[in-house]
């Protein structure tokens, strides 16, 4: 039992008092601090040869390598559709070992017909809520971006904060939508000094912040009540079954 747990709590009767503890300061006080670089994987959600959310991508890249963090771009290429292939294809296995490997992310995908791609929602499905008593997402943090070919839109961000909720990510509160994209980037793909840029710096700046503050304390962040009951129980059937 935790120090602070209480065994009955009459006015909650509902409440497992063994599992039940109001979160403190000092849960916070005792935390290691990393000292490797923050490792931020990043995904975007199209195929074309010159792919704007690909070359937006490389430059957050950039400025997180600048920062001091360490980075990988997972190439969609070859991924199969959800379902399409066993997860033992090297392309789901790759993107996984990524997940895993992250402290944060970027999603970037271009708006399609009002939505993200169907490239980028693939990876994300591909990415599993949980893996045996491992949650490949839960607690890290997520910035998401978008590209347009007209004006400025925020749908496909807006869906990727929803798909970030549900995939228990920690999505920072600034984002990043560049319209006209194909105005935004010279030949050499290096995108041009702009508002639209210096977002993206911003986010960048935003989501290393956001990271180095939280990847340590994830594990506390995410400690659940409904979780831990579902462990005790669990414990408990596996205990019973192996005294019968």
């Amino acid at each position: 039992m935790r120090r602070d747990a209480v065994p009955q709590l009459p006015d909650l009767p509902n409440i497992d008092g063994e599992l039940f503890h109001a979160p403190q300061a000092s849960d916070f006080a005792a935390v290691g601090r990393a000292t490797h670089a923050p490792r931020f994987l990043l995904l975007y959600g199209s195929l074309r040869e010159r792919s704007y959310s690909r070359l937006l991508t490389m430059e957050a890249a950039r400025l997180l390598q600048a920062m001091g963090g360490e980075t990988r771009i997972f190439d969609p290429h070859g991924l199969p559709l959800p379902d399409g292939a066993p997860d033992t294809h090297p392309k789901v296995q790759e993107l996984r070992e990524l997940a895993q490997w992250s402290e944060g992310m970027v999603w970037c995908s271009p708006e399609r017909h009002g939505a993200m791609t169907g490239i980028m929602k693939a990876q994300i499905d591909w990415i599993p809520l949980s893996s045996g008593a491992i949650r490949p997402t839960q607690g890290k943090t997520l910035a998401v971006m978008e590209v347009s070919g007209g004006s400025q839109s925020f749908n496909a961000v807006n869906q990727m904060r929803i798909l970030g909720r549900w995939m228990r990510m920690l999505t920072i509160p600034n984002q990043s939508s560049v319209a006209k994209a194909f105005e935004q980037f010279d030949e050499a793909g290096r995108m041009h000094p702009s508002a639209y840029y210096d977002r993206v710096v911003d986010v960048m700046e935003e989501l290393m912040k956001f990271t180095l503050l939280t990847r340590d304390v994830s594990p506390t962040l995410a400690n659940r009540y409904s979780e831990r009951r579902e462990s005790a129980e669990m414990l408990s059937r596996r205990v019973n079954q192996g005294a019968i």
